[in-house]
């Protein structure tokens, strides 16, 4: 018979039929088939039979990896309708008679799409560096050893260990459990967490009732687990659902700005282009030269590199808030971390050190005990469940010899009876330790040991809650600890948890963190509100936030938030400073009655219970050693729990939405008054005032400076308060200076056309040159909403602007001028340019202070 070892290392080939069948029913056969037939065994895959299944069956992700995203991304340049109209149209006018022009006007579009595709491949490739430092692992056994590995490296017939907090890997058979409970909401709609146990069922057993199974993309709530995995991939019933919903993230705010604004843009440049068409057919123009001439003009109003620009804008600015330890998972999300005005998050870890000490273990009367120090020892030194501080702070503060103890079982810590409880055996005798929330633990005591001697509770239970009162008023973290000596042998369940004694206090300091006082106040300073959500009382709450905030806060505890109705929490939720004694399905309807209330939330969370309401947030935000599952749910991780790192990124998410909205606004506001300028002359000179090559080669300079953009300086008005997308005010925006772009341009048609008295040649060249100098010219000045002189221009984008600008200036003057249609002008033509420019920047100035003020922008 082969040996576990000997299957292990068998090259696998696609499952045989056997597995195949086994794993679309695996939940209705015996463990050990199943770890026959996917040639496994308990100690676990090899580390070389892993790598080949890997190589095998592919990377564990719901979409298999592209191998072509560099060349997708390229001919995703091309893919707009008018770029593909103008391509078309050049390739006709190359074989009718126009070769020169029509092979420039393709380079030129092929010019452009590199430069897009150079700027999201390098987006792409920071954001996909950036991504690996935030992983979710799995821990599974490999050659008989635990290792934590990649989630999505975990194979068919990997034997994995899973505990509170961890995301399960692949749709999963269990082969052990422990009091184990997952939450498949996101699969079966079941809003209670699942108890799950090992064991066989029905083939026709519906999903939601498979006890024995374990899905891909639920997460573990508590208990502890092993389980072969039998599907990955698109394989899992995660995956089959999300192939057949073809879901998609919800879009965010400032996604859906940027799509409503392209709707905006779409529909003015058809309009246009249609009008300039009929109108140059109309006036018997040649056909070809009308139709690629409006169709030149469509592509130069549409701000072409928005997608590219966007895309890096927020690469970089990713880039730059993880310098700051700030790692963003989904790039959209940076807009809403900048606009974010209130953030929800625990006091532990964020306002205080985190780092609880062990200040006190006392009896029932409030005296320092031995027996209640051991006894919590041995219940925090025995615990398997999730690492937590509690049980580190007590392990730390005294250690005991332990070596006459034998752990028998363990009924793990659940946010629900918020107790934890260990069986162990000395010398014969049987003892159960439970520890947790006083009130939780009481509620299971009958008795209370005074004096080493148990005494009925009934007299004891309000001297008890005074002195726990008492504690949490100087802002101790209080917890109960009980025993109870019992008869059974090694299995214990909850229900055991009963006819207890209760044995003392366990007192915790955590005390506020150096410096959070600053901190709250610089986040108030940028507009941001933080409100306290934790499951600790209300006395201890309040002590902490008093210290942190500097005032008494106003209070909602968990009991009062459960008699309001989704209405009266909304009227109330914005007053509120601290919700105290908070349940966890409770985090998640604060979050949305802020959300309703009209304000844009971010939630700080990093424990099992955080995920739905970091999904309900805006911006919904985690740390680095979070549990896997709320690690998973953030589109924010800090690399570490502190509010001075989150400052940061704030401060850099609100940067790089301000240059963002820069070329939005530099660039719709210039090419619309342009376009709309050369549309009307288009209609009363008797040619085109551009040729279609000088409209795109127009284009393709003034985009140059732009790629410069995403690292500009940003004025200090962008960053001291949240800023929403307000496709209003760039509307407004975009008219207002497009139609001081179009009266300059037309002083520029009157004195190149009447008191120039200038050629086709001359006209077009004079007109190329003010164009691109009032375009280049006018970023200085849209940039900010100072004086433009008052706010430094950053380097990259001043020497990438001077450089266009020299490059313009040269271009009719070089060997090449004929191709593209220019000619020399004198020196009187450029002096023109000059103050028409100079009058252009001075209008701007005046429009813009009116602007911002009108629309009390700052």
């Amino acid at each position: 018979m082969m040996t576990s070892a000997q299957k292990s290392s068998r090259k696998p080939e696609p499952l045989n039929r056997s597995a195949t069948r086994l794993s679309a029913e695996f939940w209705s056969f015996p463990a050990e088939e199943i770890i026959n037939e996917f040639q496994t065994g308990r100690q676990g895959l090899s580390k070389e039979e892993a790598r080949r299944r890997l190589a095998l069956y592919g990377r564990n992700t719901l979409k298999p990896q592209k191998r072509s995203d560099s060349l997708i991304l390229l001919l995703a340049q091309f893919k707009s309708p008018l770029i593909i109209i103008l391509v078309l149209a050049a390739i006709l006018s190359f074989f009718l008679r126009e070769p020169i022009d029509a092979s420039i006007i393709i380079g030129i579009v092929g010019l452009s799409g590199l430069l897009g595709f150079w700027q999201e491949k390098r987006a792409a490739d920071a954001v996909e560096k950036l991504l690996s430092i935030v992983q979710i692992n799995a821990r599974v056994l490999r050659d008989g050893a635990g290792e934590e590995i990649h989630v999505e490296e975990v194979v068919p017939g990997d034997i994995v260990i899973l505990d509170a907090g961890d995301v399960i890997p692949g749709d999963c058979l269990l082969l052990e459990s422990k009091d184990l409970f997952v939450d498949e909401a996101a699969l079966t709609g079941e809003s209670f967490p699942a108890e799950k146990n090992a064991g066989e069922l029905d083939a026709d057993t519906p999903l939601a009732r498979r006890a024995n199974a374990l899905w891909m993309g639920t997460h573990v709530i508590s208990g502890a687990a092993t389980a072969v995995v039998v599907r990955t991939g698109a394989e899992t019933e995660f995956g089959q659902v999300s192939e057949r919903l073809r879901l998609k993230p919800a879009e965010t705010e400032f996604e859906h700005g940027v799509r409503k604004f392209g709707y905006l843009l779409t529909e003015m440049t058809l309009v246009l282009a249609l009008v300039i068409f009929g109108f140059s057919v109309v006036m018997e123009r040649p056909a070809l030269d009308s139709f690629l001439f409006a169709v030149a003009l469509a592509v130069g109003m549409i701000p072409e590199l928005l997608p590219a620009i966007i895309s890096i804008n927020l690469a970089i600015g990713a880039e730059r808030m993880a310098r700051q330890r700030v790692i963003v998972k989904q790039l959209a999300s940076i807009e809403n971390f900048g606009s974010m005005d209130v953030l929800c998050s625990d006091k532990t870890g964020t306002l205080t050190e985190g780092a609880a000490r062990l200040q006190a273990a006392m009896d029932a009367q409030g005296n320092e005990n031995e027996k209640t120090r051991l006894y919590a020892y041995l219940n925090a030194s025995y615990e398997t469940g999730f690492t937590n501080p509690i049980d580190e702070a007590i392990r730390q503060s005294r250690r005991f010899d332990l070596s006459g103890y034998r752990k028998l079982d363990e009924a793990p810590y659940d946010f629900v009876r918020k107790r934890l409880s260990i069986l162990i055996e000395r010398d014969g005798r049987r003892l159960m330790i439970t520890k947790g929330a006083l009130s939780n633990v009481l509620d299971v005591c009958d008795s209370v040991e005074i004096q080493g001697e148990a005494t009925d509770l009934a007299g004891w239970h309000d001297r008890i809650e005074r002195r726990f009162a008492e504690l949490s008023q100087q802002g101790y973290r209080t917890l109960g600890i009980a025993y109870r000596e019992v008869a059974f042998d090694s299995r214990m369940t909850k229900e055991d948890e009963q006819e207890m004694t209760f044995l003392g206090f366990l007192v915790f300091a955590d005390p506020p963190k150096e410096g959070i006082v600053q901190t709250i106040g610089h986040l108030k300073e940028l507009g941001v509100n933080l409100k306290v959500i934790t499951g600790d009382n209300r006395l201890v709450a309040a002590k902490v936030a008093e210290q942190v905030f500097g005032f008494s806060p106003r209070i909602l505890a968990g009991a009062e938030l459960h008699h309001l109705s989704d209405d009266a929490l909304r009227q109330r939720v914005g007053e509120v400073d601290v919700f105290a004694e908070v349940e966890p399905n409770q985090k998640e309807r604060i979050i949305l009655a802020l959300r309703k209330s009209g304000r844009v939330v971010g939630y700080l969370g990093d424990g099992i219970n955080d995920a739905p309401a970091l999904h309900a947030a805006d911006v919904g935000i985690s740390v680095n050693n979070a549990v896997d599952v709320a690690k998973e749910a953030a589109a924010i991780v800090l690399l570490e729990k502190d509010l001075g790192v989150l400052l940061a990124g704030v401060r850099e998410g609100r940067t790089t939405f301000a240059n963002t909205l820069k070329y939005v606004f530099m660039t719709t506001s210039a090419n619309f008054g342009n376009m709309f300028s050369m549309a009307g002359a288009a209609l009363f000179l008797p040619f085109l005032p551009l040729l279609p090559k000088q409209i795109l080669l127009n284009n393709f300079l003034t985009d140059f400076p732009a790629m410069a953009i995403a690292t500009d300086s940003v004025d200090r008005e962008w960053i001291e308060r949240p800023r929403r997308w307000d496709i209003k005010f760039i509307r407004d925006f975009m008219i207002a200076f497009g139609a001081i772009s179009s009266v300059f341009d037309f002083l520029t048609f009157g004195a190149l056309w009447f008191l120039l008295d200038a050629s086709p040649d001359q006209f077009r060249t004079g007109w190329f040159l003010e164009s691109v100098m009032t375009e280049l010219l006018i970023v200085p000045v849209i940039r900010t909403w100072r004086p433009f002189y008052k706010s430094r221009l950053g380097r990259p984008l001043l020497i990438s602007t001077v450089i266009v600008l020299i490059a313009t200036l040269l271009l009719p003057y070089l060997p090449l001028n004929r191709l593209l249609g220019f000619t020399p002008l004198p020196l009187s033509y450029l002096l023109a340019f000059g103050v028409i420019t100079a009058l252009y920047l001075i209008a701007s100035e005046v429009t813009k202070k009116f602007i911002y003020r009108r629309a009390q922008f700052y």
